[in-house]
């Protein structure tokens, strides 16, 4: 099973001036911290919510030019066994290379394999086609040539490609 892991992290940013400023500053410095290792993972700006009002407050929190700003960092995480097992690597793999910053899982999505999609689509159409390809089959196989013929018909040929 594949998941999408959403964690969300709390970066500190120091000399700011602006709740901007320092949510471009976090974004930029966590992008230095995971690349190149991890430049699979996806970095948004975190939503924060009045816990007593409800109303939507700045992602960055902004007191004497230090400013703690929370970002979302989204991964997939591929084979794993079930979601806690995904918000284990997620938290592990991001939260070496972010070090001294606290990290909190918000999300964990089930992904479907789009490998196991295309199998379906595949299978599908093959059960509708299957009819054509027996009737070809049938005809060929009636022919005059027979299937030692047809390989010494294609082997020279390819020996010949190997010759030149």
């Amino acid at each position: 099973m594949n998941c999408r892991v959403v964690v969300e992290a709390a970066v500190p940013v120091y000399d700011v001036e602006t709740p901007d400023e320092a949510v471009r500053i976090a974004i930029s410095k966590t992008g230095e911290m995971l690349n190149p290792d991890l430049n699979y993972v996806e970095i948004n700006m975190g939503e924060r919510r009045c816990p007593h009002c409800g109303d939507d407050l700045e992602p960055a929190f902004l007191a004497a030019d230090e400013s703690l700003v929370a970002l979302e960092l989204e991964m997939t995480v591929f084979n794993v066994e079930r979601d806690e097992h995904a918000a284990r690597i997620a938290r592990k793999e991001i939260g070496q290379r972010l070090e001294n910053i606290p990290l909190d899982v918000l999300e964990i999505e089930e992904i479907e394999d789009e490998d196991d999609d295309e199998d379906q689509a595949e299978s599908e159409t093959s059960d509708d086609t299957s009819d054509d390809v027996d009737a070809e089959t049938t005809t060929a196989t009636t022919d005059d040539q027979t299937d030692d013929s047809r390989e010494d018909d294609v082997l020279p040929e390819f020996e010949e490609l190997i010759d030149e």
